[in-house]
């Protein structure tokens, strides 16, 4: 299968954080969603990939060219929504069509159009007249609207409310309809990737934890709920993290059907991404 992106042994120092060798293969056709906590290099991450930093290590290929030297050439087929528009507040939509008009060879603006009319964006009003949802409608209709072949987008879905999320969830998926089209996204909102990711790729103070197909994560991982005396018969080999409350232990394990047939303990639940997120961020290793 071919890869439209690929990051190899990715490193970003800073002086109170640094990203360490991260690695990530993103297939045609293909979302990958990122996860983790509030400062663990998601968006670092995604910087580096847009070539927005300075002093990184590693080596980053989209399309299978260097994102350094062949950043021009790139970005005409990147569509990005970051956490900033970069747009005046005294621009409305309207102004953004004559501008991208002039930046994206391939600015399509019968799309644009048609995107602003089902976000149900006001194409005369400012900027500043829109709410934080509509405003990211309206990110999300820029960066759809020039012919992009990978989207690389960073929280797309906050602000918005569920009915809002589902028609951008929908959109996406769309997208990818077209197999050499694929999607990076970072969200908080874990369901969203539920729904539509492929692989997700979790990162957590500044390191990869784990980068799996969703559908393997969702199947084979499992959350074991045993009392203190349970727990002490487990081998520390069958279980990835486990938290301990007052009343019972709860331990992340990757592989329900092994473990059941290894041990006396027949409920095993079946954990949403955040649980897993949650156990490996707010756990320990016995």
């Amino acid at each position: 299968m071919e890869n439209i992106l690929e990051i190899k042994n990715l490193c970003k120092k800073y002086q109170d954080f640094e990203l360490k060798n991260i690695n990530i293969e993103l297939p045609k056709g293909m979302i990958m969603g990122l996860i983790g906590e509030n400062g663990a290099g998601k968006t670092t991450t995604i910087r580096a990939i847009l070539n927005l930093l300075n002093d990184t290590s590693g080596e980053i290929k989209i399309f299978g060219l260097d994102n350094k030297n062949y950043e021009k050439q790139i970005k005409e087929d990147i569509g990005v929504v970051l956490d900033d528009s970069f747009f005046s507040d005294n621009l409305n939509p309207k102004n953004i069509n004559k501008i991208m008009k002039n930046i994206y060879k391939n600015w399509d603006e019968s799309a644009y159009i048609k995107y602003l009319d089902n976000f149900k964006l006001p194409a005369n009003k400012t900027i500043k007249e829109y709410s934080s949802g509509m405003k990211m409608k309206l990110r999300l209709a820029v960066a759809l609207s020039h012919k992009a072949k990978l989207l690389i987008l960073d929280e797309p879905t906050s602000g918005l409310d569920p009915i809002a999320r589902n028609e951008i969830l929908d959109v996406f998926q769309d997208f990818i309809q077209d197999e050499n089209n694929s999607i990076l996204v970072s969200s908080h909102i874990t369901s969203d990737l539920e729904h539509i990711a492929d692989y997700i790729t979790f990162i957590s103070e500044g390191q990869i934890i784990f980068n799996k197909n969703k559908d393997e994560l969702l199947d084979n991982y499992g959350i074991v709920k045993c009392s203190e005396e349970q727990f002490a018969k487990i081998d520390k080999k069958d279980f990835v993290n486990f938290t301990k409350s007052k009343y019972e232990y709860e331990l992340l394990i990757e592989n329900r059907t092994d473990f059941k047939k290894k041990y006396d303990i027949q409920t095993i639940d079946k954990p949403t991404i955040e649980d897993i997120m949650l156990i490996y961020i707010k756990g320990e290793q016995r």
